[in-house]
């Protein structure tokens, strides 16, 4: 079943009960209201936070991958393994998780608890859409297992998006797919935005595009003129491969090449190097500094330990301001808007909100696979803290970046005005980056009811914080 002898496996086993056993032990002494917390060395998170002085549980023990299945196509995790490790462990068997979040450091209970996509999601959905089970240690101080049946049925539906506020994953089993070696790459570019979303219907729908199987499809917008289709196609030969880990910047060739090949590994990770296109705010675009940046640096965690140092120590800022230039407001969000209102909402952003590039990930919930009978239990949105609605097509929009606070503005009036409009156009943000919603329209939009249920039945004493203290108030 697994790469180890099964004598291993019993030691695996055992060291996982420990690293559990020892987290309950931390916190049953955490006392009666005092604010908890994970100790966890990476972070993906733009929400910044109140200072805590109570030390965060240690959840260093559960970061390995403790088995893969390669005749069952799964996986059995620790919450805590990044995907570049679950990655490495997968590939060695020929097999991925169906859907790599782009970023490294994401971790498999992140991308559970908070939401994750990437281009396979036209076709495969959500990270949490594979999941087969997952051990929680619930705000109740309690370790259940939950799955899509079962008496914990509904805490499994409520965990997605729900960032830890109703207990902490801590081990996961997942569905893997079955890779080839490489990816081929079709740069397809389109002069009008709605033209582009007709693309993505035809593609959502058929797998196809012109003749050819589609099975990874994201999108980058640089104008409301010029704007890319990135096709992927799996690949059992190459006539070449690019690489995009050191000088090349992988977001540039979109504009300049048709065809492209990746391996796998590379194309899981091209938009890791350069944290998509955020590296140039730190100069590592420019060829001078790019020459003598060392190779290991050019990973989106290094950018975030920067941008950590930054929120903490604010040098650029005061550098700007006695360059007497305006503040800047962080503007980093991903939002969902259906398929049909995308053109709508790119026209107006691309208008009013000086940001570019942008990302487009078309995305919908998946119709099979290991949750498909429990989503199509549910009428509407199986996932009610971020209600997507089976058989829907959506295209996730991802701006990352700062806009100057103009005279007479302050600090969030661009990212309110952006909430607004998504709401105008149906869709939903992730709670990932900074939010400003008001508490009645928060709760209306991210699963009051159902979320407040599962609140009462795993955190009754509300050991852990709600969802809108954590992602709105920033506690």
């Amino acid at each position: 079943m697994t790469t180890a002898p099964a004598r291993n496996n019993v030691q695996v086993g055992e060291r996982h009960a420990e690293a559990r056993d020892r987290l309950l032990r931390q916190y049953a002494d955490i006392p009666a209201g005092a604010p908890v917390r994970l100790a966890k060395r990476t972070s993906n998170l733009f929400r910044p936070r109140e200072r805590n002085a109570t030390p965060g549980l240690d959840v260093s023990g559960l970061d390995s991958v403790l088995s893969v299945d390669p005749v069952a196509r799964t996986a059995d995790v620790q919450a805590m393994t990044t995907y570049e490790h679950l990655v490495d462990a997968t590939l060695a068997h020929g097999l991925m998780p169906s859907v790599v979040p782009q970023l490294k450091t994401i971790t498999i209970g992140g991308a559970f608890s908070g939401l994750g996509i990437e281009s396979s999601s036209f076709r495969l959905g959500l990270p949490h859409e594979a999941v087969r089970e997952v051990e929680v240690l619930t705000g109740a101080g309690d370790v259940v297992v939950a799955r899509p049946d079962g008496e914990h049925r509904d805490l499994f539906r409520a965990l997605p998006n729900s960032y830890g506020t109703l207990g902490y994953a801590l081990r996961l089993v997942i569905d893997l797919e079955p890779v080839h070696p490489f990816v081929q790459l079709r740069h397809v570019r389109f002069h009008d935005l709605a033209a582009l979303t007709d693309a993505i219907g035809e593609i959502m729908a058929d797998e196809a595009y012109d003749g050819q199987r589609v099975d990874f499809l994201d999108g980058t917008v640089f104008t409301a003129d010029e704007a890319y289709l990135t096709l992927g196609t799996w690949a059992d030969e190459a006539p070449y491969t690019s690489d995009y880990t050191g000088s090349a910047i992988y977001y540039r060739s979109i504009q300049s090449r048709d065809v492209d090949y990746l391996t796998v590994r590379d194309y899981l990770w091209r938009w890791d190097t350069d944290w998509f296109w955020c590296s140039r705010a730190f100069g590592a675009q420019n060829p001078r500094i790019r020459r003598f940046w060392p190779k290991r640096w050019l990973r989106s965690d290094i950018y975030w330990k920067i941008i950590r140092l930054e929120n903490r120590f604010h040098v650029a800022a005061r550098l700007e301001r006695r360059k007497g230039l305006p503040p800047r407001e962080r503007v980093v969000q991903d939002v969902e808007i259906p398929l049909a209102r995308t053109a709508d909402f790119l026209t107006w952003f691309l208008k009013e909100v000086p940001i570019e590039p942008v990302w487009l990930c078309p995305i919908q919930l998946r119709g099979t696979g290991a949750t498909a009978d429990f989503a199509r239990d549910y009428v509407g949105a199986p996932w009610p803290l971020y209600p997507l609605r089976l058989g829907q097509p959506y295209v996730n929009v991802g701006f990352w970046s700062t806009v100057a606070i103009t005279a007479g503005a302050k600090d969030g009036d661009v990212n309110r005005r952006i909430e607004s409009v998504v709401t105008e156009h149906d869709g939903h943000k992730s709670l990932y980056s900074d939010a400003y919603y008001g508490e009645d329209e928060f709760w209306a939009l991210y699963g009051d009811a159902d979320y407040h249920a599962a609140k009462r039945r795993y955190d009754p004493a509300s050991r852990l914080l709600d969802l809108y203290a954590k992602a709105v108030k920033r506690r």
